[in-house]
């Protein structure tokens, strides 16, 4: 019988393995005492051999002998080849256990499903009932030693009762060079067809539900059968069994105590007996052990499987349940809780602190909350938060994040594009064009040059940033200046061509116009006027040099990223409220040029 401790170890408490370790049967003590014996009767007879028979000269020679030993027996990797051996074969014991075909199901439809109380009924059930152990009893008596024991021939299954004479002339009548455990099954799928015809399986569906219930159980039989042919390769198993038996042979030199006079190092020390050899040799001879007992589980050792007993239980158990069980019910009542809305079954006294306990309502039931944060919040001010957060463009959100995140290389782009960036923010809540182009010139927002130019109101597909030139030197943002045009410097430009434009001017150098803001046409002029206008792209500061170096970097749609500027010459600035931004240069000979935004539709 299989050794059953399960309910010696139902609860964790402290030592509760101790017991377990004084236990004999199927114990690793009774499978590996005869191996450790005479491991240990062979270490010792090299022990007293190299104390007590060799001469001084031999002595040297077995020392650098058993120190070459230890050194390279490292080099057998025990635990990797162990390790996978055993999990494959403890898998594939489990896998076989549950290959046992069992007749619980099949006896439940059988019983439910084939009807007729009288002889003719009953003899129906029972016999199809007896083909289906007789199917698994010559399974197991093919695969199984007890059970080849308990059933030697095809006689002793007659003489048992799993089979008839004339049923035995009929399997030895069919000739097959395969094994015949299936052929009870064909028996039994004949027999339910009959019952169908005869009227006894009232439908197609029960009888489909019968032969599926027998397929499966078939099916396992066919699974314990291969199992038995195809067994672990042989070579995996020689390797495992010859890493182990070779490591512990070295062992028997390699993990002798020398002779602590001759100085060698790790060997300060003379025991007599090696402990911690003799553990390694248990854990790691026993660990074969257990691949070895449970690579075939239907022998006859303590942890086999009963299968013998699973015979007896299956037949007596199916048997009972086709015939003395069919159509017994017992009487219905009225249970003990019909009028109670809360039943509870009673406890005793070694179970009331179940009681005590309160019943899990979920991971967040006690979970606690500000009442602050309790309150529902008007879904009129939910929406008006949401308007809020939205009102930024998109565009100016990304051109931010432009110039806080990535480094320009430039002390110029720290500086004038973070001060652009402000004055976008800005014109971005400007009342409107109108007001820009009225007297009033106090209107800081007119200053700069409107409202957001047109490309910065569109979606952006792609950012794309490069620099050129990162030899340039910074310009302190503190030199930055920005100043206003005198008003004798040129004409005024006509209205709706250049509103909103500024120049930029570098210190120590003559600095050419540059295209700052465009401001967008007047309302009323529309669509037309905006495609007519036909400028460069939105924020471009550009110096006109042969040799300049451009530092770009763009918050627009890429297929837009690559465009001419528009030649010819720059119009005069003129006014009042014409603005210069001064930056201070080091390198007269440098440019940049820097675009942000889309291109006007006109460029």
């Amino acid at each position: 019988m299989t050794v059953t401790y399960t309910a010696r170890v139902a609860n964790a408490r402290f030592c509760g393995f101790s017991k377990l370790l004084l236990a004999w049967k199927g114990s690793i003590y009774k499978v590996l005492y005869k191996e450790f014996l005479a491991f240990f009767a062979m270490y010792t007879a090299i022990s007293i051999t190299y104390r007590f028979f060799l001469y001084d000269d031999q002595k040297r020679y077995f020392e650098k002998l058993a120190i070459y030993c230890n050194y390279y027996s490292s080099l057998i990797p025990m635990s990797f080849v162990l390790g996978f051996y055993v999990t494959l074969v403890v898998n594939r014991w489990w896998n076989q256990y549950t290959s046992i075909p069992l007749p619980d199901r099949l006896m439940c439809v059988l019983s439910g499903g084939l009807q007729g109380s009288d002889e003719r009924g009953r003899l129906l059930r029972r016999t199809m009932m007896r083909y289906a152990s007789l199917s698994a009893l010559l399974i197991l008596r093919s695969v199984s030693t007890a059970v080849f024991k308990r059933f030697p021939t095809v006689d002793h299954v007659v003489e048992a009762g799993f089979m008839t004479r004339e049923e035995r002339k009929k399997f030895e009548g069919l000739h097959s060079p395969y094994n015949k455990y299936w052929i009870p099954c064909v028996w039994f799928s004949n027999l339910a067809a009959v019952a169908r015809c005869e009227g006894r399986i009232k439908d197609d569906h029960t009888l489909k539900l019968l032969l599926e219930e027998l397929n499966a159980f078939r099916g396992k039989c066919s699974m314990l059968f291969h199992y038995d042919m195809i067994s672990v390769p042989l070579v995996y198993t020689q390797v495992v069994t010859l890493a182990v038996y070779s490591f512990f042979l070295v062992c028997l030199i390699g993990r002798q105590f020398l002779d602590p006079g001759q100085g060698y190092q790790g060997h300060d020390l003379d025991l007599y007996v090696p402990i911690f050899t003799l553990l390694q040799f248990f854990f790691y001879a026993g660990w074969l052990k257990v691949a070895e007992q449970l690579i075939n589980p239907f022998g006859e050792d303590d942890d086999d499987f009963e299968t013998n007993w699973l015979i007896d239980r299956n037949f007596q158990v199916s048997m009972m349940a086709v015939d003395e069980m069919y159509g017994d019910l017992p009487v219905m009542e009225r249970d003990r809780y019909w009028n109670d809305s809360n039943p509870r079954p009673p406890y005793t006294a070694a179970t009331l602190f179940v009681l005590r306990k309160p019943s899990f309502q979920g991971s967040t039931f006690d979970m606690a909350i500000p009442k602050e944060e309790m309150h529902f919040q008007p879904l009129e001010d939910i929406a008006e938060n949401l308007e809020e957060s939205g009102s930024h463009h998109p565009n100016v959100a990304l051109f931010n994040r432009l110039l806080s995140a990535a480094p320009s290389p430039t002390g110029f782009m720290e500086g004038a594009l973070r001060r652009t960036s402000t004055h976008i923010q800005r014109l971005r809540h400007s009342p409107s064009i109108d007001q820009c182009t009225s007297d009033d010139n106090d209107d800081e927002s007119c200053k700069i040059g409107g409202s957001l130019p047109s490309g910065l109101g569109q979606e952006t597909q792609s950012t794309v940033c490069s620099a050129r030139d990162e030899r340039s030197a910074r310009t302190p943002l503190r030199e930055v200046e920005f100043g206003v045009e005198p008003e004798g410097r040129g004409e005024r430009p006509a209205a709706g061509e250049l509103r909103g434009e500024e120049r930029v001017s570098v210190r120590g150098q003559s600095s050419a116009p540059v295209v700052l803001l465009p401001a967008p046409p007047p309302s009323s002029r529309g669509k037309s006027s905006r495609a007519a206008s036909g400028r460069a792209p939105a924020f471009m500061f550009h110096h006109a040099t042969a040799a300049s170096c451009l530092e770009h970097c763009s918050s627009q749609p890429a297929i837009n990223q690559i465009k001419t500027r528009p030649s010819g010459p720059e119009p005069p600035f003129a006014g009042p409220n014409m603005s210069f931004l001064t930056v201070p240069s080091h390198e007269p000979q440098r440019g940049r040029s820097v675009s942000v935004g889309s291109e006007l539709p006109g460029s």
